[in-house]
């Protein structure tokens, strides 16, 4: 407190150091001069008046004179933060959101009805249902392209069974596998063996609990058999034995590494893992042609001839697939045992995608927050798209995005239209990253000659620079005909648009233009290391005049 009054005397009177304001010396005030040691008897009276209104301890006081009580102002903590207070995200949560739910916009969500599918999920119903009777169901291929409500239909037909399982105590399982991201043999089933494992642990833990429980009963009991009773044991030694057999069983149970093991060795812990105990089990393998196009048939063959070998379990294999061909690479009897059920998924035209956008809009959003025209506009954008309800869901889910960072209470029809550019421009970004490197490297061909203003860009120009290209980043040359098959396929993913145009005598050529924005193209193609290498490449375009 001593030092305390110092400072404050230095800082309040501004006089000279160690003097106080009003004359006396620093060590009068703080009691280290000559008067410290006066005796306390020659001390002078205290004011009573002083004392109340003074602050300090030890002898110092100050006067209502020297502060005033009224004076001090202290922080108000209701009082609003000011803007230096403020936090990045205090002026975001301002405003009212818009969305009251906007996971049900996404893909991974599974609604209680699904519009304009019934069909087709009572045609999956009407097969998995013998599942219900301990029998094994035939197995599924269900075809469609993107967004017509395959992989939907499938988990909610399947979260049906299960439930419908649990309810007349008939043990059925569906187990879900995603072969784009799981795509090779070993990966299918290694996690299948996972699952059916930490399944099977459950299972246990849960009897050996029941059966724990039983064996204190009895050892409490004068006559263990009145625990007993009704039980399938009819001593305590039984019951000790089913035990031991249990801890046995999950003990050797090993759940399979991701890598590292013979695929035998995984297949065989699969098989183990699902015949443990009777039930149907269900396989969804979807995106299945991915798992074909990666690794063949094995998987599949594997599976299907799983039944003869099984004791207890029973297994049915669903395959969704946006390829309709892609059993033609199918081993003929894998074909004819995995084919035994084909549905077909049709797409949805402009007033059925309006119907699941505004069944979804109910629910994802608060209040009136769309326009009246944002639905059908959704819903006629989708449908240029192949009838694709994950586009018309992505473009309502985006344009309320967007709404929200307008800061406004509405989704409106321009917000639409900017959704659609934007989900149009991450489409291509995603596809152009994902090219071969050879099809990038024709790619930013095209975008060299067109950057520096040449029009009518046909495929021997192209050639031209692209070999330049090549000879700068060290990479193979094309033929000329392959690179205008490469040019082709560009054309057919959207990023390009090549013309066959005749030229007379001189025959046909393609006439090559870009179909995608420029500048994003090519911030993309150099982001790719090898690509990249390309240092400076404007004197390349003085190729096109080469011979």
């Amino acid at each position: 407190m001593t030092g305390n009054t110092q400072d404050d005397t230095r800082d309040g009177g501004g006089e000279a150091e160690g003097t106080d304001t009003d004359g006396r010396d620093a060590d009068e005030v703080t009691g280290t001069g000559p008067d410290a040691a006066r005796p306390p008897e020659e001390a002078p009276p205290a004011d009573p008046e002083s004392d109340a209104s003074g602050l300090g301890t030890g002898g110092e006081r100050f006067g209502a004179e020297d502060i005033d009580l009224d004076d001090i102002v202290l922080d108000d903590p209701a009082e609003e933060p000011d803007e230096a207070s403020r936090g990045l995200f205090d002026d975001l949560l301002e405003g009212e959101p818009i969305f009251e739910n906007k996971e049900v916009l996404r893909p991974s969500y599974t609604p209680h009805k699904l519009p304009h599918r019934e069909e087709q999920i009572n045609n999956m119903a009407t097969i998995l249902v013998t599942a219900l009777r301990g029998e094994t169901p035939s197995n599924i291929l269900i075809y469609g392209k993107t967004g017509t409500g395959k992989t939907a239909s499938a988990k909610f037909v399947s979260e049906e069974l299960e439930t419908t399982s649990q309810k007349y105590e008939v043990p059925c399982e569906v187990r879900y596998i995603n072969c784009e991201v799981t795509d090779t043999q070993y990966r299918v089933l290694a996690q299948l063996a996972n699952k059916f494992i930490e399944k099977n642990e459950a299972v246990i833990d849960g009897k050996l609990d029941r059966l724990t429980d039983l064996r204190e009963e009895a050892g409490e009991l004068a006559d263990p058999s009145e625990a007993l009773a009704d039980t399938e044991f009819d001593t305590v030694a039984g019951v000790e034995e089913r035990i031991e057999e249990l801890e046995t069983d999950r003990e050797e149970f090993e759940p399979a590494p991701m890598t590292g093991w013979p695929t035998d060795r995984v297949y065989q812990t699969f098989f183990d893992a699902v015949d443990y105990h009777e039930r149907v089990v269900v396989i969804m393998l979807d995106e299945i042609d991915k798992l074909v196009e990666k690794s063949g048939d094995d998987t599949l063959y594997n599976l299907s001839r799983m039944n003869s070998e099984l004791d207890n379990s029973r297994v049915s294999i669903m395959g969704i697939s946006n390829d309709l061909k892609f059993t033609d690479f199918l081993d003929p009897r894998v074909k004819s045992s995995l084919g035994e059920e084909e549905i077909v998924f049709p797409p949805y035209d402009a007033t059925q995608l309006r119907d699941i956008l505004q069944q979804r809009a109910e629910v994802a959003f608060k209040g009136e927050s769309l326009d009246d025209d944002v639905i059908p506009l959704c819903a006629a954008f989708a449908a240029q798209e192949h009838g694709d309800a994950r586009r018309a869901l992505d473009l309502l889910r985006t344009a309320g995005e967007l709404a929200e960072r307008d800061r406004t209470d509405i989704v409106n029809e321009e917000h639409v239209r900017k959704a659609q550019e934007k989900i149009e421009l991450d489409r291509v970004v995603e596809v152009v990253r994902t090219l071969p490197t050879q099809s990038k490297l024709v790619l930013y061909a095209i975008i060299l000659l067109e950057s520096n203003g040449v029009h009518n860009i046909n495929t021997g120009e192209v050639f031209n620079i692209y070999k330049r290209l090549c000879q700068e980043i060290d990479a193979d040359v094309l033929t000329q005909r392959r690179v205008t098959d490469l040019i082709s396929e560009l054309d057919m993913l959207g990023i390009v648009n090549a013309v066959v145009v005749s030229k007379g005598r001189y025959g046909r050529t393609k006439e090559i233009s870009l179909s995608v924005p420029i500048d994003e193209t090519e911030a993309v193609l150099l982001s790719d290391s090898r690509i990249g290498e390309v240092e400076e490449a404007q004197p390349f375009v003085q190729a096109r005049f080469d011979n």
